[in-house]
């Protein structure tokens, strides 16, 4: 969609208010992703439904078969696809069914909903026209802005060069936001390791005759302060978030993956290197610490991230505050702009605006979403999450597959619990939201498949929740995306 598609949020005038063909593909895609249940997630877990969901123009037929066996012509299946079409829902049946899930004094004197048919771009229902603090559904843009800039195979580097002195090393920071201490390979993503790294550092070395370095650190990739100035004060001293770094292993927590995390994850994760060397045989000299490296320095050794697609994924799934931080900052050099947080926010803007996001009501100073002072209406969520739909858009569709899947995965998977709120039960394997908390604050955002077999864009925030109305807004918003799951409303 170019800039002028979206005309305050909305498709242009003379513009289809009906997606393609192949974009009903992607409905089914999605809807495919969303009710297979936890066998499916299962399988998407393991990155297999990304594959799916890349091309809209792979089909059965295209892929070759075994070696020795006859696989019939397959066709798409247009009888399926029609299915997949705009909901049956109505503005008014819509209010109507659902009034009882808006009025709940928990959500306080805020709540904005709004929820619109993916297919045909009708609006079908909106309580305000206010900006709302998103919390963590702000990821949601963060994630989209990063595919779009750098897309979905990107892989982020860390490496080891020579130094400016002989017999020096330095361990460069590529701003990797899951590069781990030790390797595990049962994990998805499979994030690099710094293991990885010294055993292959330890081996180029000594085939070259080095037994003993000095080693430094380098972590400029990124700018800015390291603490966003726009969080509260204490969200570092109380474990809340690392300070953000283009170099540090597990995300800056100690070597049990516990609190508490380190005020300088960049010096830490070298310290960890060179234990790691020490053990592969190689003797670290001195005192390690932050150093350049050379502009004409050879790479001895490096390790890659996971790709990007996946590494959205899971900052969305888990809602992952240090990832998406990192992610602000690469969308800010990929821009051409430094590695800062402030950078990062413009460039996101800049970027959704270039996509068709109106994003005139938007103001973003992080990446997380930890920022109360972040404001977005509820069009700019619904907007970002159509143009991740859009078919000929595939590089951004880890947007909506990495969302998490009510009752099963990510930040969900305890939610919509139907042993003791029977009314979310509609919801479960349906809903797939990312959510947003903070004191005071709770919302979603993301796509529901109705009963009548249409796929939803919705986001509900409540953002002046009573401290001690907490659990009760937050299960009510099940609540109320259950009952959109479940609602006919035509």
């Amino acid at each position: 969609m170019r800039r002028g598609d979206v005309r305050h949020g909305r498709p242009a005038a003379g513009s289809s208010r009906l997606l393609s063909r192949g974009a009903r593909v992607a409905v089914l895609g999605l809807a495919l992703v969303v009710v297979l249940g936890a066998g499916g997630l299962v399988a998407y877990d393991r990155g297999l439904l990304d594959d799916y969901l890349r091309s809209e123009r792979s089909t059965p037929a295209e892929l070759p078969p075994p070696a020795g066996v006859t696989v019939p012509e397959v066709s798409r299946p247009d009888a399926v696809l029609s299915s997949a079409s705009a909901s049956t829902s109505t503005p008014r049946g819509m209010r109507r069914s659902l009034a009882d899930e808006l009025d709940q004094d928990d959500f306080g004197p805020r709540l904005g909903v709004l929820v619109e048919d993916l297919v045909s771009g009708t609006e079908l229902l909106r309580t305000s026209r206010a900006v709302f603090t998103p919390a963590s559904t702000l990821k949601i843009l963060t994630a989209t802005a990063v595919l779009d800039r750098l897309g979905p195979r990107h892989r982020f580097s860390t490496s080891v060069t020579t130094g400016a002195r002989a017999g020096e090393i330095v361990l460069v920071g590529g701003g990797d936001p899951m590069l781990a201490r030790r390797t595990d390979r049962s994990a998805y993503p499979r994030p690099a390791s710094i293991e990885q790294l010294a055993e292959r550092t330890a081996r180029r070395l000594a085939a070259q005759g080095t037994r003993r370095v000095r080693l430094g650190y380098d972590d400029s990739l990124f700018s800015g302060p390291a603490v966003n100035p726009a969080w509260e004060p204490s969200y570092v001293p109380s474990d809340v978030v690392t300070p953000v770094s283009a170099l540090w292993v597990d995300e800056g927590l100690g070597p049990d993956r516990s609190a508490p995390r380190s005020t300088e994850p960049s010096a830490a994760a070298a310290q960890a290197f060179a234990e790691m060397l020490e053990a592969e045989g190689i003797s670290v000299r001195g005192r390690v610490a932050a150093r350049s490296s050379p502009t004409d320095a050879e790479t001895i050794s490096a390790v890659r991230s996971p790709p990007l697609a996946q590494l959205v994924a899971h900052v969305l799934l888990v809602s992952d505050n240090e990832g998406a931080e990192v992610l602000l900052r690469h969308v800010a050099l990929a821009s051409g702009r430094p590695g800062s947080s402030a950078a990062g926010a413009r460039a996101v803007v800049d970027t959704l605006s270039e996509l068709g996001v109106n994003m005139s009501r938007a103001r973003v100073l992080d990446g997380s979403g930890l920022a109360r002072g972040n404001r977005l209406s509820l069009d700019v969520l619904v907007d970002t999450l159509r143009v991740a739909a859009q078919p000929e858009r595939q590089r951004l569709r880890p947007v909506l597959t990495g969302l998490p899947v009510a009752g099963f995965s990510g930040s969900l998977t305890y939610r919509f619990a139907a042993d003791y709120r029977p009314q979310t039960a509609p919801g479960i394997g349906k809903v797939r939201a990312k959510t947003g908390t903070l004191s005071g604050v709770h919302g979603v955002a993301g796509v529901i498949l109705d009963r009548s077999g249409g796929a939803l864009l919705y986001v509900a925030i409540a953002d002046r929740v009573r401290l001690q109305d907490t659990l009760d807004a937050r299960a009510e918003l099940d609540d109320l995306s259950a009952a959109l799951a479940e609602c006919g409303c035509a």
